[in-house]
């Protein structure tokens, strides 16, 4: 029962078998719409089962099985696209999974925990380390631009290819590393440290009502693998319906691949973000806003590579110029606002202001302009 009475948009669950019912029934703008619908109520399922199972593993663990159990859903439809050498629509969905939690689902949270709370803190050490492993996953993507424009007319196209190749190859495969050294870092070596209180927060919390589980370890993990899989198979239904939408819709695909599917992707993250940030959760707010970016450009983005790499797909690390510019410049400002461990509304406002001021100039960046830079590698 406590499932059931989790949260009012659990109303919306009947809109699971109405999307599904409409990939097969209906038009393509029908599907779209009900299959993002039904992936509201299931995200907020998602946070509830999560926040339960972080009652009993403490927020750091708790962040980072969120932001894992989040991230599923576009590994599944990279692996799925990356076998129909869809390279391009793989690149635009890790790039604006990225952008979408660090701006929007980062800036609401910040946003709505700072509506209630005057100033919010967080760990120090873990926003740094955040803060720092970001920064080196936007240099990973930078480099193979960098050398692509350095090198465009001192060799062949061939064996530009090539080493720009080998370079993401080698450089995912390094990423890997700093991403499991990250986990021995925040689980083992310097757990104390990570998920050390501080006094304040001690203080607040022993005001408040002790909160405990609400149902079964084994309840809550089977609940976070169902909801995955439905979610999986609505986004999937979702994704089919794009290229009509577009067509429709009149909009670019670039557009939709870095803004409206992100959106759709992160729904998860969203609301648990924002859910535990207005109960002044923030270390695990954070965890799962940077936690899921971290995850998804040193872990998924690197395996995207490898799989590519196994299967003869060409998948690399080079990025449009613009999108990896745009990257570079959210994280700086993500950089600026989580340094010193504290945040408000006017900060997570900037930031959400930021992502409507990008998901504006992609709304008017063409298709044809990204064609010109990666577009062309791929094809040469």
């Amino acid at each position: 029962m406590s499932i059931v009475r989790s949260s009012w948009l659990n109303v919306l669950l009947v809109f699971i078998p109405l999307g599904w019912a409409s990939h097969f029934v209906w038009n393509p703008t029908t599907t779209f719409i009900l299959n993002f619908i039904a992936i509201i109520p299931l995200a907020k399922l998602l946070g509830f089962a999560t926040e339960d199972i972080a009652l009993r593993t403490g927020e750091v663990i708790g962040g980072l099985l969120n932001a894992t159990f989040g991230n599923s859903i576009e590994l599944i439809i990279s692996i799925i696209s990356l076998t129909q050498n869809l390279v391009i629509v793989v690149q635009a969905s890790m790039l604006g999974s990225i952008l979408s939690n660090i701006l929007i689902v980062l800036g609401m949270s910040f946003f709505c925990g700072g509506l209630r709370y005057k100033e919010q803190r967080f760990n120090i050490t873990a926003a740094q380390t955040s803060a720092s492993l970001l920064f080196i996953s936007v240099v990973s993507l930078l480099l193979p631009a960098a050398f692509y424009g350095s090198t465009v007319n001192a060799e062949t196209a061939a064996k530009e290819r090539s080493d720009i190749l080998n370079i993401s190859r080698a450089t995912s495969i390094i990423l890997l590393i700093i991403y499991f050294a990250y986990l021995v870092f925040q689980l083992k070596t310097h757990r104390t440290l990570v998920s050390l209180e501080r006094e304040e927060e001690k203080e607040e919390e022993e005001e408040e009502e002790e909160e405990s589980p609400s149902m079964p370890w084994w309840m809550a993990i089977l609940m976070l693998l169902i909801i995955t899989a439905l979610v999986a198979v609505c986004a999937e239904f979702l994704v089919s319906a794009i290229e009509q939408v577009v067509e429709q819709w009149h909009i670019s695909e670039t557009f939709v691949g870095l803004i409206l599917l992100p959106i759709v992707g992160n729904a998860a993250e969203h609301v648990t973000a924002v859910t535990v940030a207005y109960k002044n959760k923030m270390d695990l707010a954070l965890g799962v806003a940077v936690g899921s970016s971290m995850q998804v450009a040193l872990l998924v983005t690197p395996i995207m590579v490898i799989i590519g790499w196994g299967i003869g797909v060409d998948m690399s690390l080079f990025f449009n110029v613009y999108e990896t510019a745009v990257l570079f410049a959210s994280v700086i400002l993500v950089n600026y606002l989580i340094v010193d461990g504290k945040s408000n509304w006017l900060e997570g406002f900037m930031l959400c202001a930021l992502y409507i001021l990008i998901a504006i100039s992609f709304y008017y960046y063409p298709d044809s302009a990204a064609g010109e830079t990666c577009f062309a590698f791929f094809r040469n």
